[in-house]
C-alpha cells in the first residue's frame, strides 16, 4: 500500500489468516465432542467457574424466549444444554468462547490440533512486525487466538504479534471497537488497517477512521458488494 506508513496491521482470523474449514471442521467439532467430559472434570476450576457465572449472566440477558434456562446452581449438565444451543446458532457468547478456548488448549498442547494458516501469513507477519505492529481481532477468545498462533503449522508465531482482541473489547460490527483497539495499540485510527472477509466489520472499521482491506480466500462465502473496500486475494505486496 502506498501513502502514509501504517503502524498497525489488524487482522481477523477465520477466512482471513486461517481457512474457514479450520474453525468449522476442526475446532468447533473438537470442542463439541469434548465439552461434557471437560465440564464434568473441571467445573470446580476457578477459571471455568468464572466462565459459568458469566454464562449465567448471558442466559439471563438472552432475548430469545426459547433458550434453555441455565444457572450455576443447576449444575454443569444444564450448562451443556445452553452451550449446545449457543453453538447450534453460532452465537458470539463470550463465556462460550472462553470455555471453548480452554478445551482447545488441551487439544493444541497434546498435538491433536494444529493451527492451519494460509501460506502467505508467515512472510506477511514477519514483514509487518519489522516496520509496525501486528494485532489480531477475532470473536474467538484471546486465549484461543494465542493457542492458534503458538501451535501453528509454521511454528510459534506469537513473537510477531503485538496484541490480541476479542469480544471483551466490543463487537466486531461496532465502530467503537476499532477506535478502542487503535488507542490500545498507541495509534491513530488512520494508521491502522483492518483485514477481514466480512464487509460489515470493515464498514465499522472504516467509520472509525481505519483503512480497510477485504480479504477474499478460497472457501470463503462470495461477496456480492464490497461497498468500496479494496479487495485482496493474498498478503503479497502489502
Amino acid at each position: 500500500m502506498s501513502g502514509k506508513r501504517l503502524r498497525v496491521y489488524l487482522l481477523d482470523v477465520e477466512g482471513t489468516v486461517a481457512p474457514i474449514s479450520l474453525v468449522q471442521e476442526q475446532l468447533f467439532p473438537y470442542a463439541r465432542a469434548n465439552f461434557s467430559a471437560f465440564l464434568q472434570t473441571n467445573a470446580g476450576d476457578p477459571g471455568v467457574a468464572a466462565d459459568l457465572l458469566l454464562l449465567e449472566e448471558e442466559n439471563k440477558a438472552e432475548s430469545d424466549v426459547g433458550r434453555p434456562e441455565f444457572a450455576v446452581a443447576l449444575g454443569w449438565k444444564k450448562a451443556m444444554n445452553y452451550l449446545l444451543w449457543l453453538m447450534d446458532r453460532d452465537r458470539k457468547s463470550t463465556a462460550l468462547k472462553s470455555l471453548q478456548g480452554k478445551i482447545w488448549k488441551a487439544g493444541f498442547e497434546s498435538g491433536e490440533l494444529k493451527g492451519t494458516l494460509f501460506d502467505d501469513v508467515l512472510s506477511a507477519f514477519s514483514r509487518w512486525a519489522a516496520n509496525g505492529q501486528v494485532g489480531i481481532y477475532s470473536s474467538g477468545s484471546v486465549a484461543a487466538q494465542t493457542l492458534l498462533f503458538r501451535h501453528s503449522i509454521f511454528g510459534d508465531l506469537t513473537p510477531l504479534i503485538a496484541a490480541y482482541f476479542d469480544t471483551r473489547t466490543g463487537a466486531k460490527g461496532e465502530v467503537a471497537s476499532y477506535a478502542a483497539i487503535a488507542a490500545t495499540m498507541g495509534a491513530d485510527p488512520g494508521d491502522q488497517v483492518f483485514f477481514s472477509d466480512a464487509v460489515r466489520e470493515l464498514d465499522a472499521a472504516r467509520e472509525a477512521g481505519c483503512r480497510t482491506l477485504l480479504v477474499v480466500r478460497a472457501g470463503n462465502e462470495p461477496v456480492e458488494d464490497a461497498r468500496g473496500h479494496r479487495t485482496i486475494h493474498s498478503f503479497k505486496g502489502i
